[in-house]
């Protein structure tokens, strides 16, 4: 599932297309992804504009003109692709090269001609969404796992699937100190402590397998026997280590995709993850990459360098 590296560059991707931009045609193609759409769904998206693109965890939040918010989660193996041109030309390029577009190579997106337009939707292509300048966003999702919502603005921490969630790990409101009260008194590991979106949102198996080899804490450590040392390597460490990846794309596992259909490329600075049986990437410890498996998730760690 893309963790928050994948949303935020999926964000970025589509802003160049769809901030400031009406949205004169929405075709919907079946009536639910991984649960039911909103009743009138592609009725009450067409004629909104988008005043803004956010994100809160793994779910894209799109504010719209009249107060309600069109949420998407991408779910296992959704897709958002963009194809056509998604400025005027009074815009012109150097806007388009200052817009927030992070591509797969980590440098700023110039023009928005993203990917060929098809003359069909394809089987999977379930949402197929025009702007005002003639862009058009398709969702595509095989295995339907993604989920989509209208919620008013104002109210979206009262969401359902937002209400509970912790701190953004990028954001103020994350720092060691929080970390260390989420953490006080925990017998669960380090691990799942990290992948609960109670105590810290948008964190998934890879990254915090990432992060905690960067800080050097054993998976398999007590959440609430970390010092408040190490707490404050690891807290620092999560936010390089995303920052690291949305800089480079994020990652590409089975299906991910940009939303200009490129592939991310942090995959191949991953330390640990995947890397089972290689020499571990810190060159003064000689170490061995392992895998163990953690509540049906494969873990991958040093054992020698991390306690």
């Amino acid at each position: 599932m893309p963790e928050l590296p994948e949303v935020e560059t999926v964000r970025r991707g589509l802003e160049p297309a769809l901030f400031g931009r009406r949205l004169v045609h929405v075709e919907q193609r079946r009536p639910d992804l991984r649960w039911k759409l909103p009743e009138r769904f592609a009725e009450r998206l067409t004629g909104r504009r988008v005043e803004s693109l956010g994100r809160r965890s793994k779910w894209l939040l799109l504010a719209l003109d009249d107060g309600m918010s069109w949420m998407i989660h991408l779910g296992m193996s959704g897709r958002l692709l963009i194809s056509g041109s998604c400025q005027s030309e009074a815009e012109g390029l150097e806007s388009g090269r200052q817009a927030a577009m992070v591509r797969a190579s980590g440098g700023q997106g110039g023009d928005c001609e993203l990917a060929q337009a098809t003359s069909m939707p394809g089987k999977h292509d379930h949402l197929v969404v025009t702007t005002d300048l003639g862009a058009t966003i398709t969702y595509n999702d095989a295995r339907r796992f993604g989920a989509m919502d209208l919620w008013p603005t104002d109210a979206l921490s009262s969401h359902p699937h937002l209400a509970r969630l912790g701190p953004e790990p990028l954001g103020n409101a994350f720092h060691a100190n929080a970390l260390g009260a989420a953490l006080a008194g925990r017998k669960s590991t380090i691990k799942a402590a990290l992948l609960d979106q109670r105590i810290v949102a948008g964190l998934g198996n890879i990254y915090v397998c990432e992060a905690l080899y960067r800080a050097g804490i054993h998976p398999a450590q007590q959440a609430g026997r970390i010092s408040e040392r190490r707490i404050e390597v690891l807290t620092a460490e999560i936010r390089a280590t995303l920052a690291e990846a949305i800089v480079a794309g994020g990652s590409t596992l089975r299906d991910y995709r940009h939303a200009d259909g490129d592939l991310g490329y942090f995959q191949h600075a991953f330390r640990v993850y995947g890397r089972e049986g290689a020499r571990c990437a810190r060159p003064v410890c000689g170490g061995t990459v392992r895998r163990m498996t953690q509540s049906g998730r494969s873990t991958f760690y040093c054992p020698r360098c991390q306690r």
